[in-house]
């Protein structure tokens, strides 16, 4: 049974995998950090309270760690940022890199 439809990063969704075999194997070639990092990583972001960033958005933003702004925008294509929230979203994520 579904009890949640939040959009969640790649690392996040490792806890609820209950095929180690494939963490080890597939998605472990994708996920850039640890989930208990991925979730302060998410707080962190949701924190800054940016309206233009919804829980999708949040979740790209993780499993992609963007490192510029040009990637940043290439993650949020659907999201026009001003100068301050692109760097304040950027200083934010180099705390978990």
């Amino acid at each position: 049974m579904i009890e949640h439809k939040d959009p969640l990063s790649i690392s996040e969704s490792t806890g609820y995998i209950k095929n180690k075999e494939l963490l080890n194997g597939f998605i472990k070639k994708f996920v850039k950090t640890k989930p208990e990092k991925a979730k302060e990583l998410r707080g962190k972001i949701e924190d800054l309270n940016f309206m233009k960033l919804n829980s999708r958005n949040i979740s790209k933003i993780i499993d992609f760690l963007p490192e510029d702004k040009e990637d940043l925008n290439k993650v949020l294509t659907d999201v026009s940022l001003d100068e301050n929230e692109t760097n304040t979203i950027l200083q934010t994520i180099k705390e978990f890199i």
